[in-house]
C-alpha cells in the first residue's frame, strides 16, 4: 500500500471521527483536509516520501474558495432562500390551507390531496425542505387531526410533499449541482419539470386510491357552524393566483429566456416581499427575521463551501477521485448497473450526510464517471452536445434519490423536521409508517426516469 493511499484512509477516518464526535461538518471537511496535508508534509519533510512533489499546491485551496465567493450563479442562492423565507412569514400558505381544504372537503383524502398541491406551490416558490416540512405539518396536521385522518396518512402526505422541494425548481440543490458540474441551471430546472410532476402525480394516485379503497383513513371532512362563509372559489382564487403568479415570474422569466437565473432569484425575492406586504405581513420585524434567516443559511452554506473545497482539494491532490473513478470504469458490469449502484451508496450516505456535503464531494466524481459513458439515446436527445444531456439526466437522478433519503427511517431528515411540529398524539411509529408509501413512490419515480431518460431531456432539448 503506497502513501498517498494511507493519506487517504486517513482523510477519510478523520471525517468520519469528527463527524461521531459532533463536529459541525464544515469544520470537520476542513480540519480533516488540514491534519492530512500536515500529515503529507511531515511525512515528506522527514522520510522523502514524495519525492519531487512540491506541496505549495495545496495552497490552490485559496484560489478555489475565491473562485467560488466569485461566482455570479451562488448569487442565486440568497435570493431564492430570501424569497422562500418572506413567503413562509406571508401567511400565503395558511389562506390556500384554508381555501383548499374548504373546497375539497366533501371528497375523500380531499385535505391530503391540498396538503400535496401546497407542497408542490411550496416546492416551486421557495426550494427549502425544512421550511416547507415545518410550515406543511403546523399547518395541516392539526386539521387532519380533527379530521380523524390516520396519523401515518396525514404525516406521511406531509413528509412527501414538503420534500418536493429538492426537485422541483428553484431547488437550491440544483443551482449547487449546476456550479458544480458546469451545467447550465436553466437545463437543469427544465429537467426537473417533469420528474417533479411525475413524482407528485404518483402522490395525488396514491391519496386517491388509498382514501377510496378505505374511506376511514381520510374522511370528508363536516364544517363546522359558521364556516360556510369562510371559503369558497372566490378565496381559493385570491389565495392561489398571487403564488402562482410568483412562480410564473420566476421559472417563466428562466424558461423563455428573459432573465437569468441569478436575474430571476432577485425578482422573485422582490415579488415575495410584495406579496406578504399585500398580506399585510410585512414589517421591521419579519423582514429583520427574514435576512437573519437568509443569513444564516448562507453562512452554514458556505462554511460547507469551504470545507468541502479543502477535502476535495487534497482527496484529488491523493489521488482519491481517480482511484474511484477507476473502481467503477473498471467494474464488469453496465452502465445502469454502476449507475444503480452509485445511486445506491447516495442513499446509504443521506442518512449520515447533509445533502450539500454529497452534492460537493461525491457529485463531482461521479459526475466525470457518468460523462464517460456511452448512452444510445444522447444523439437522440436533441440538445447541444456540449451541453452534457447524460449528466442533466444523473443530476436529476440524483436528487431524486438524496430526497428519498429525506424520508427513510430512522434518520430521514424530513421525520425529525415533522415531529418538531407534529402534535402529541402522533408517535414516531406513525411518521415512520407514513414515509413508507411515499419512499416506494419515489423509488417507482426513480426507476421511471432510469429507463425512459426522455422524461427529463424533453423539455431542455425544446429550449435548444
Amino acid at each position: 500500500m503506497g502513501i498517498e493511499s494511507i493519506l487517504l484512509i486517513i482523510l477519510c477516518f478523520l471525517f468520519l471521527g469528527f463527524l461521531l464526535l459532533g463536529v459541525p461538518v464544515a469544520f470537520s471537511l476542513g480540519g480533516a483536509s488540514v491534519i492530512t496535508t500536515a500529515i503529507a508534509v511531515f511525512s515528506d519533510q522527514a522520510f522523502g516520501t514524495f519525492s519531487g512533489t512540491d506541496f505549495n499546491v495545496f495552497s490552490l485551496v485559496v484560489n478555489r474558495i475565491y473562485g467560488v465567493m466569485g461566482n455570479w450563479v451562488l448569487v442565486a442562492l440568497p435570493m431564492f432562500i430570501l424569497m422562500g423565507n418572506f413567503l413562509d412569514k406571508s401567511g400565503l400558505a395558511e389562506k390556500l390551507m384554508h381555501s383548499l381544504g374548504y373546497m375539497s372537503r366533501r371528497f375523500p383524502g380531499g385535505l391530503a390531496l391540498s396538503v400535496t398541491l401546497i407542497g408542490v406551490l411550496l416546492a416551486a416558490s421557495t426550494g427549502i425542505i425544512g421550511a416547507s416540512v415545518v410550515l406543511l405539518g403546523m399547518v395541516s396536521l392539526p386539521a387532519m387531526m380533527r379530521a380523524k385522518y390516520q396519523k401515518a396518512l396525514a404525516v406521511g402526505t406531509v413528509c412527501g410533499a414538503g420534500t418536493l422541494g429538492i426537485l422541483i425548481p428553484p431547488s437550491i440543490m440544483l443551482i449547487i449541482m449546476a456550479d458544480r458540474l458546469q451545467l447550465s441551471v436553466g437545463d437543469l430546472f427544465l429537467g426537473a419539470v417533469v420528474p417533479g410532476m411525475l413524482l407528485a402525480g404518483l402522490y395525488f394516485a396514491f391519496i386517491i386510491g388509498y382514501s377510496l379503497l378505505k374511506p376511514g383513513v381520510a374522511p370528508a371532512v363536516e364544517l363546522e357552524e359558521g364556516e360556510e362563509s369562510q371559503g369558497g372559489l372566490g378565496a381559493l382564487f385570491m389565495a392561489i393566483v398571487p403564488t402562482l403568479a410568483l412562480i410564473l415570474l420566476v421559472l417563466g422569466s428562466i424558461f423563455y429566456g428573459f432573465a437569468t437565473p441569478t436575474e430571476a432569484s432577485g425578482l422573485g425575492a422582490a415579488g415575495a416581499m410584495l406579496l406578504a406586504a399585500s398580506n399585510k405581513r410585512l414589517n421591521m420585524k419579519v423582514i429583520r427575521e427574514s435576512l437573519e434567516g437568509t443569513l444564516h443559511t448562507m453562512g452554514f452554506l458556505f462554511a460547507i463551501f469551504i470545507g468541502a473545497t479543502c477535502f476535495s482539494l487534497v482527496l484529488r491532490l491523493l489521488g482519491g477521485d481517480d482511484l474511484i473513478a477507476n473502481l467503477v470504469q473498471n467494474w464488469n458490469v453496465g452502465d445502469y448497473t454502476k449507475i444503480a449502484a452509485i445511486l445506491f451508496v447516495v442513499f446509504l450516505l443521506g442518512f449520515f450526510l447533509e445533502w450539500i456535503e454529497i452534492t460537493l464531494i461525491i457529485l463531482p466524481i461521479v459526475g466525470m464517471v457518468i460523462l464517460n459513458m456511452d448512452f444510445s439515446w444522447v444523439a437522440e436527445a436533441g440538445m447541444d452536445p456540449t451541453a452534457r444531456p447524460s449528466l442533466v439526466w444523473f443530476c436529476i437522478l440524483f436528487a431524486m434519490t438524496l430526497q428519498t433519503s429525506f424520508l427513510t427511517p430512522p434518520v430521514g431528515f424530513a421525520l425529525f423536521y415533522v415531529k418538531g411540529v407534529a402534535p402529541k398524539e402522533i408517535t414516531i411509529g406513525d411518521i415512520y409508517r407514513g414515509a413508507v408509501p411515499f419512499i416506494i413512490l419515489q423509488l417507482i419515480a426513480l426507476a421511471l426516469l432510469m429507463m425512459f431518460p426522455k422524461l427529463v431531456i424533453w423539455l431542455p432539448s425544446i429550449s435548444y
